[in-house]
């Protein structure tokens, strides 16, 4: 199966509401690259620069999914989903870190942080989208 930035949501959005996806990652290239395929997908994208404004965002606006990168101002991945999974309204949330980490380490720590899948960057547009859907409960096409 081979996904293309032209294709459209899959049938099972088009009935649905969009999923929300909020991520957050300070590197402006990779925010609107996983944008971009998010919402040619058909879902709904908000942005954060950092874990700081993400946690802000997440406590204002439900979302369905997040994705996190690790290294960041302020507040990186790991202290993001840290508190996100302190947060009651917050901590069922499912959410995928992202990151050009790829230490046995640093997996370990994304998941004892809350993440519930790890990807490693640059990221592969046919696996990505798979994990989103995935973790948003969207049938893949």
């Amino acid at each position: 199966m081979t996904l293309t930035l032209t294709e459209t949501a899959p049938a099972a959005m088009q009935d649905n509401p969009a999923a929300r996806i909020l991520i957050v990652d300070d590197t402006l290239t990779v925010r609107l690259y996983c944008s971009q395929l998010l919402k040619r997908a058909g879902f709904a994208v908000s942005e954060a620069i950092n874990g700081l404004e993400g946690l802000e965002q997440a406590l204002q606006q439900r979302f369905d999914l997040f994705v996190v990168d690790i290294n960041m101002q302020k507040m990186d991945g790991y202290a993001f989903l840290a508190e996100v999974r302190r947060h009651p309204d917050l901590r069922a949330i499912p959410a995928v870190m992202m990151s050009t980490e790829q230490g046995c380490d640093d997996i370990t720590r994304a998941y004892l942080s809350g993440a519930n899948f790890y990807l490693t960057k640059p990221i592969d547009p046919v696996r990505f989208l798979a994990t989103v859907n995935l973790m948003t409960g969207v049938t893949c096409p």
